[in-house]
C-alpha cells in the first residue's frame, strides 16, 4: 500500500483529526497510505479535504480553534492545567470555582467545567484499579452448555449451576462469551459479536422455568410451556430455540396480565425497535422512512399503534436483567466473579444503530489491515464510534455501554481493546486494504472505563493479541486492568527463532489461556483439526506446507512441556492436555483461564474466521453435557493442577 506523498497540509489537518496517514504493520515495517483514502476518510468526519483550497481552510479553522476539548480526562492523584478561570460543576450540582488548573485530590466522577465560552465535560478517574488477586476459572461459551434443564443452548440456568461447583472447586472466575440483545426477528445471528445491541442483554439466554411468572401461571399454562422445550440437535438451531422461547414468554406474559412495566428511556427505546422489527423487518434502513431514526417523526406514533408488543418486549428485557443478576449474585455467594465480554461493535441494522447513529459512523465498517495472514484485510462489518461525536457528547453513549454491562458483572472484558486507542475504517464501497487508522482520546476512553469499573469493583481485561502498539499494553498495565496471553501465541520476540517461553516468563499482567474461541481447541491444534477443516473448505493455498508447520508445532509444544517436566517420552493426547493447563498454572499470569472445549476433546474450535456458513460458527455444542462436565475425569484432573494457584 503505497502513495503519492501527501501534501503538508493535507498530513497536518489529518493529524489534527486523528486520521492516520500510515502505520506500522505486524514486522514493524511502515506503510503509509493513499492520499485519497486520507481525504476519503476526512470526508466521513464531515472535513472537506477534497481540494487544496479545502484543505487550507479547513486547516486555517482547525488552527483557529485549537482548545479544550469537549470532555477531558483527570487522574484525581494529578492537576490539569486550564487556559483560563471557570467553574468546575459535579454530579450533585454542587459547584466551585477553578482558576489555572483542575484540582488533584476531587472525587472520581463525572463533572462539567464551565468557561467563559464553552462547557466541558470532566471525567475524574483513579489511576488505577485494584490489583487482581492471582487466581483460575473457566472460558465458556455459555450457549454451548446443555443440561437437564437447559431449551437447546446454553442459558443463566446452566450459569447458575456451573458457578456454584466452580467456586467450590476453587475457580475464581467464570469468562462469558458475550450475552448481547439479539433483534428478536428471524434469521437470529448466530455470532455474539455482532449483537443487535451491546447495552442489553439476550433473552436466548432465558431460563424460562425460572421465571416467577413460570411459576405463578395455571398448571395449564406451564404444562403448555413445558411442551415447547426443542429437543436438543447435535447442532445448536438459534431460531429454533428462539421461536420456542418467544412462544413460551408470550404465554407467560399473558397468564401475568400483559404487563406493561414503567422502563428507563433506553429501555423503552430498545422496545420499541423490537416492535418496529416485527412490524417492517430486520433491518431498520430498510423500514419506512419516518422511521429510521428513534427522533423520526412517525416513531412516536408507531409507539402507541404497537404498545402491546413493546409492552412484551421491555418485559422480557426486564427478565434477561433479573437473570443476568442472579447469576452474577450466584457467583459472588459462590466466590467466582462473572466476567462479561464487550464486543467490538454492533449490527449496522441493529437496535444500537438505530438508537446511537448520531455518534456512530455508519455506513463504515471496522476492520483489519492487510497482514500475512490476511492479504486484502479485514472486514468486521461493524460501524465505529465517531470520535468527534464522542467527544461532543461527552461520551454518555460509550459511558452508559459500561455501565449496562457492569451492572450485570462483576468483570469486562474488552474485545480488540486496541479500538481504545485508534480503529481501522473501511470506507463505504471499499475493500479492507483502501482504509485506514482512525484515533481515539484513548485517555478518555481509559479514564471513563476505569471510573465506571472502579465504582463497581469490576475487574477489567482487554485482549490485546496480535498486531498491537506497544502503549496499548503499557497502558492496561498502569491502570491494573490485564492483557491476554494465549498458549499458541506467548513466544519471545528478541530471539530470533521466536521460540515458546517457558510460564516463568510470561506476562504478569495478563489473563493466560490454552486457545481463544477463534483458534484452534487443544485437541484440535495436536491433531491437526485446524488444518485439515481449512483445507477441506479451501481455505489453504499450500495444504502440505500448513500440515508440516502444524506437525513442527506440536513437536515444539511437546518438547517444552517435556523440558517442564510435566510430560514423558511418549504421552498421548489426554496427558498433553493436562500438561498444558499445568503449564498455566505455572504461569506469573494473574488469572489462568480453562475452556471445556480444550479438556473434553472437541477438535472443533467454536469459530473460523473466514467462514459464515461454511463451518459450523457459534453452533457447536459441547460434547459432554453440563452434569457430566462436573464429574468428567479429565475435568477433575486439570481442576486439580489448577487448585494451586
Amino acid at each position: 500500500m503505497v502513495s503519492d506523498e501527501l501534501d503538508p497540509d493535507l498530513a497536518e489537518l489529518a493529524a489534527a483529526h486523528g486520521v492516520a496517514t500510515g502505520y506500522r504493520d505486524g514486522q514493524r515495517r511502515p506503510v503509509r497510505i493513499a492520499a485519497d483514502v486520507v481525504i476519503g476518510v476526512l470526508g466521513l468526519l464531515d472535513v472537506d479535504a477534497a481540494t487544496p483550497a479545502a484543505r487550507r481552510a479547513a486547516l486555517a479553522s482547525a488552527r483557529e480553534h485549537v482548545r479544550l476539548p469537549g470532555t477531558v480526562a483527570v487522574r484525581t492523584d494529578a492537576p490539569y492545567p486550564l487556559p483560563g478561570p471557570g467553574v468546575l460543576i459535579d454530579e450533585d450540582g454542587t459547584s466551585r470555582p477553578v482558576e489555572g488548573a483542575i484540582p488533584a485530590g476531587l472525587a472520581p466522577g463525572w463533572y462539567r467545567l464551565e468557561l467563559a465560552d464553552r462547557a466541558v465535560t470532566v471525567v475524574v478517574a483513579p489511576p488505577s484499579l485494584a490489583a487482581p488477586d492471582r487466581g483460575w476459572g473457566w472460558m465458556l461459551q455459555l450457549y454451548a452448555l446443555h443440561s437437564a434443564g437447559s431449551w437447546g443452548i446454553g442459558d443463566l440456568g446452566d450459569l447458575r449451576e456451573l458457578v456454584g461447583w466452580a467456586g467450590a472447586d476453587g475457580a475464581g472466575a467464570v469468562l462469558l462469551n458475550p450475552l448481547h440483545a439479539i433483534t428478536p426477528v428471524p434469521p437470529v445471528q448466530p455470532s455474539p459479536y455482532t449483537p443487535s445491541s451491546r447495552r442489553f442483554g439476550t433473552p436466548l439466554a432465558l431460563r424460562v422455568t425460572d421465571l416467577d411468572a413460570y411459576h405463578r401461571a395455571p398448571a395449564d399454562v406451564r404444562a403448555e410451556v413445558d411442551a415447547l422445550r426443542p429437543v436438543a440437535h447435535a447442532r445448536i438451531e438459534h431460531d429454533r430455540v428462539w421461536a420456542a422461547k418467544r412462544s413460551a414468554l408470550e404465554l407467560l406474559w399473558h397468564a401475568d396480565g400483559r404487563p406493561a412495566p414503567d422502563g428507563p428511556p433506553d429501555l423503552v427505546e430498545f422496545a420499541t425497535f423490537c416492535a418496529l422489527a416485527e412490524r417492517h423487518g430486520a433491518r431498520w434502513s430498510t423500514w419506512p422512512p419516518g422511521l429510521r431514526h428513534p427522533g423520526a417523526p412517525d416513531v412516536a406514533a408507531a409507539r402507541r399503534e404497537l404498545a402491546p408488543r413493546v409492552a412484551f418486549h421491555a418485559w422480557v428485557q426486564q427478565r434477561v436483567q433479573e437473570q443476568l443478576a442472579r447469576a452474577r449474585d450466584a457467583g459472588r455467594a459462590a466466590g467466582v466473579r462473572v466476567i462479561h465480554d464487550l464486543a467490538v461493535g454492533c449490527d449496522p441494522d441493529g437496535a444500537d444503530a438505530w438508537a446511537l447513529q448520531d455518534v456512530l459512523a455508519l455506513g463504515v465498517n471496522v476492520g483489519a489491515p492487510p497482514d500475512d495472514f490476511s492479504r486484502q484485510g479485514q472486514n468486521w462489518g461493524l460501524p465505529p464510534w465517531r470520535p468527534d461525536r464522542l467527544d461532543a457528547t461527552g461520551y454518555a453513549a460509550y459511558r452508559d455501554l459500561l455501565r449496562a454491562l457492569v451492572r450485570q458483572a462483576d468483570g469486562l472484558r474488552i474485545d480488540h481493546v486496541a479500538g481504545l486507542w485508534r480503529l481501522w475504517w473501511v470506507p463505504p464501497g471499499e475493500t479492507p486494504d483502501r482504509g485506514t487508522y482512525v484515533h481515539y482520546d484513548a485517555d478518555v476512553m481509559l479514564a471513563v472505563l476505569t471510573l465506571e469499573a472502579s465504582r463497581t469493583g469490576a475487574l477489567v481485561i482487554g485482549e490485546d493479541l496480535g498486531t498491537v502498539e506497544p502503549e496499548v499494553t503499557e497502558g492496561l498495565g498502569r491502570r491494573n486492568m490485564l492483557g491476554s496471553s494465549v498458549l499458541w501465541f506467548t513466544r519471545d520476540p528478541d530471539d530470533p527463532a521466536q521460540p515458546l517461553l517457558p510460564p516463568g516468563a510470561w506476562p504478569e499482567s495478563s489473563v493466560a489461556t490454552v486457545s481463544t474461541h477463534d483458534l484452534p481447541t487443544a485437541p484440535g491444534f495436536l491433531r491437526g483439526e485446524h488444518v485439515r477443516a481449512r483445507a477441506e473448505l479451501g481455505l489453504l493455498s499450500d495444504v502440505p506446507a500448513e500440515e508440516e508447520r502444524a506437525r513442527a508445532e506440536r513437536a515444539e509444544m511437546v518438547a517444552l512441556l517435556r523440558t517442564e517436566g510435566l510430560v514423558g517420552d511418549d504421552p498421548d493426547e489426554d496427558a498433553i492436555v493436562l500438561a498444558m493447563h499445568a503449564l498455566l498454572a505455572r504461569s506469573r499470569s494473574r488469572l489462568v483461564l480453562v475452556a471445556p472445549y480444550d479438556v473434553v476433546g472437541e477438535p472443533r474450535q467454536p469459530n473460523l474466521p473466514g467462514t459464515v456458513d461454511e463451518y459450523p460458527n457459534w453452533r457447536l455444542p459441547l460434547p459432554v453435557s453440563l452434569e457430566e462436565l462436573r464429574t468428567d475425569p479429565r475435568v477433575r484432573a486439570v481442576v486439580e493442577a489448577l487448585r494451586g494457584r
